[in-house]
């Protein structure tokens, strides 16, 4: 079963179940992916909709929840913080299951002594390296701040 099929299968399980917060999770999540059908038929290089594109689409959703919420936590907007919330809990069960930060900096050190890298410098040829073989169980955002650390000793 494709990514997309799972989606449209949990949306219709929420309607009969009248779920109304995971029925506007899914709308977003099927709204998004519509769009992303349009433009990838439209573009220079026509091709389908596969699980890649998707994956990439619920992980900028997921980004945009994650900055929401940083913004209602400062705010003391516990209403909206918590919808956000379950909407990034809805997002993230379609997608592998992300490393822990302790797990990151393992596979870090790792690449980083097996690849000879050294300094700042390196830190390009240490990403490629990580995206080749973690692409999707890495949040590349605290990939980045690890490898900074461990780059700068």
């Amino acid at each position: 079963m494709s990514l997309r099929e799972k989606i449209e299968t949990d949306y219709k399980n929420a309607l009969k179940s009248k779920d109304k917060n995971k029925i506007s999770t899914y709308r977003l999540i099927l709204a998004g992916i519509k769009d992303l059908d349009i433009s990838n038929r439209s573009g220079p290089q026509k091709k389908e909709t596969d699980d890649e594109d998707i994956k990439k689409l619920l992980k900028k959703m997921i980004k945009q929840r994650s900055e929401s919420i940083e913004v209602y936590k400062n705010n003391n907007r516990n209403d909206l913080l918590e919808v956000e919330q379950g909407e990034v809990s809805i997002l993230s069960e379609y997608l592998p299951k992300q490393l822990s930060e302790e797990d990151t900096r393992k596979i870090c050190s790792q690449i980083i002594s097996s690849s000879g890298a050294s300094s700042l410098k390196d830190m390009g040829r240490v990403m490629v390296e990580l995206k080749k073989s973690h692409a999707d169980t890495i949040d590349f955002s605290k990939a980045g701040a690890i490898l900074k650390e461990l780059l700068n000793k």
